[in-house]
């Protein structure tokens, strides 16, 4: 998976009406939206085999990744590799991201490094 380059994969097609932006072709990928209540985090992880893109939807994320946290502009794009640690946390109000994760979701491809929810 580390050899495509996904966010040059992404594809903007027009349309008359507008258009669209194609994440995936042909792959399998689970596509989730995440919701960060206001001031909240999730656990700080990383995963063995699948990488994941992330699309900040809303002002506020922040993003956490191999200890460099960046606070993105909306539409803003982040590959996350697999090995690399990495967050999400709001600055403030509620906040989402469009998360694409590339491979078999499998929860035991999840090393959770700082958990404050009580798994592991």
């Amino acid at each position: 998976m580390g050899d495509i380059d996904r966010l040059a994969a992404v594809i903007r097609d027009e349309r008359p009406w507008g258009g669209f932006e194609r994440f995936t072709l042909n792959e399998t990928s689970t596509v989730k939206i995440i919701d960060v209540a206001p001031g909240q985090r999730l656990s700080l992880q990383r995963h063995k085999s699948r990488d994941e893109l992330w699309v900040a939807l809303d002002p506020g994320c922040v993003f956490e990744i191999d200890g460099e946290r960046t606070e993105p502009d909306v539409g803003d794009r982040v590959l996350i590799r697999a090995g690399q640690t990495h967050r999400l946390s709001s600055s403030g109000p509620a906040t989402r991201i469009l998360e694409i994760a590339f491979g078999h979701f499998d929860e035991d491809d999840i090393e959770r490094l700082e958990d404050a929810y009580g798994r592991s």
